[in-house]
């Protein structure tokens, strides 16, 4: 399997990971200490709506992995994939600094390889 596919793959069971968390947060699982600047325990409604964001946006993310890797077709044409993948990769870079001074302790230990691994991934497929 070529390294694109491979890393869009990765990405993929990484973004579904987040979404299986994001939705514990929806449910009210106390796992807020790894989220959201770790603020709360359980997330208030403001938040959990934010969780749902999230979720939706892991989607598109994951759509965009599978396209740029020709996994899946592009929804409107290569370039357009292929500038999206790079700002991702941007994103996901900006996420490692943001998670690392995250004032929470489980938010930098869990949250910033998470964001790095994405990063990474992400690059991969912003190269190929």
């Amino acid at each position: 399997m070529p390294l694109d596919q491979l890393a869009a793959l990765g990405a993929c069971a990484v973004l579904a990971g987040l979404g299986i968390f994001q939705g514990a947060l929806i449910g009210g699982a106390p796992l807020g200490r790894m989220a959201w600047g770790g603020q709360h325990e359980v997330l208030p409604a403001r938040l959990r709506i934010g969780s749902g964001v999230s979720i939706a946006l892991y989607v598109l993310f994951a759509y965009a992995a599978l396209a740029r890797a020709a996994v899946a077709s592009p929804v409107v044409n290569d370039t357009v994939t292929a500038v999206f993948v790079w700002a991702l990769t941007a994103y996901f870079a900006l996420g490692v600094v943001m998670n690392g001074i995250s004032r929470s302790r489980p938010e930098r230990l869990i949250m910033t390889p998470v964001a790095l691994v994405l990063a990474a991934l992400y690059l991969v497929l912003a190269l190929s």
